[in-house]
């Protein structure tokens, strides 16, 4: 924290769980006001999990939830929405029966109120002209790619504070990636924070500044995104051996999955 500025997402010493299953161990980092933050780790590791637990998608099972220095732990996603948190979940995040047009009128009204609707159109055009080529096409029938567009285009025209971005890369080629990383660019140009979660390591360092990995559902790393590399190596290695490890192993020597994901607490 700089001064008496508030991080605008403060995770502090977060735990969850769906059912049974404990998904986060005492998670802890902040974004600063205009950072990006790069969500890392292997599959399962829980980012998705903290994504939704910040966006009060997943309730916490201890710990904290701050949005701008304000207590939002166990707010609903709603209410998180409105203190000015986005997020773009992993998939497409479209109306597919409706046209590109109507899916960002509603967007618009929802977020600027009815008058701002013709300017926001404007801008959300000129920054992806893709979209306005495609304006009364039913979203459905875009291409993946230019469905994430879609989705930030909601976002980038009345920026939020912070921007969780979850796997939006996933299943695309290289060159619609480029597309939608400098989607991702001209929103953190706005002003907006983000939280990038992602599986391509390369691209989400690139972009942020800062990152957190993750493993098994604790922090393995929290810093400059510079060091974040060679960690995202070693905690992949270690998964390697690991799942070497248990397909050569026989059924009466493997640990049971729920041993297997727990790390150990005092």
């Amino acid at each position: 924290m700089s001064g008496d500025v508030a991080p605008v997402l403060e995770l502090d010493e977060v735990s969850a769980a769906y059912g049974p299953y404990r998904a986060l161990f005492e998670v802890s980092f902040s974004v600063e006001s205009g950072g990006a933050v790069a969500l890392l780790g292997p599959n399962g590791a829980g980012k998705s999990t903290v994504a939704r637990v910040a966006s009060g998608l997943v309730p916490v099972t201890s710990g904290r939830v701050r949005v701008d220095g304000r207590d939002m732990t166990g707010e609903p996603a709603w209410r998180i929405a409105r203190a000015g948190l986005a997020h773009v979940p992993e998939g497409r995040g479209v109306f597919d029966s409706i046209s590109v047009e109507e899916n960002l009128v509603l967007s618009f009204r929802r977020r600027a109120g009815r008058r701002m609707v013709p300017a926001s159109l404007e801008r959300a055009y000129a920054s992806f002209p893709v979209l306005g080529e495609r304006r009364h096409d039913r979203a459905g029938t875009l291409s993946g790619g230019q469905q994430r567009l879609l989705s930030l285009a909601k976002v980038l025209v009345v920026p939020p504070k912070l921007l969780i971005a979850d796997e939006l890369s996933l299943g695309l080629a290289p060159s619609v990636i480029d597309d939608v990383y400098a989607g991702l660019a001209e929103v953190r140009r706005s002003g907006t924070a983000l939280v990038v979660v992602e599986q391509q390591v390369d691209r989400a360092l690139a972009l942020a500044s800062s990152a957190v990995v993750l493993e098994r559902g604790s922090v393995a790393y929290c810093g400059p995104a510079s060091g974040a590399r060679s960690v995202v190596e070693r905690v992949l290695e270690r998964r390697s051996r690991t799942h070497d490890a248990g397909k050569d192993a026989g059924p009466a020597d493997r640990t049971t999955p729920a041993k297997a994901v727990s790390p150990r607490r005092a």
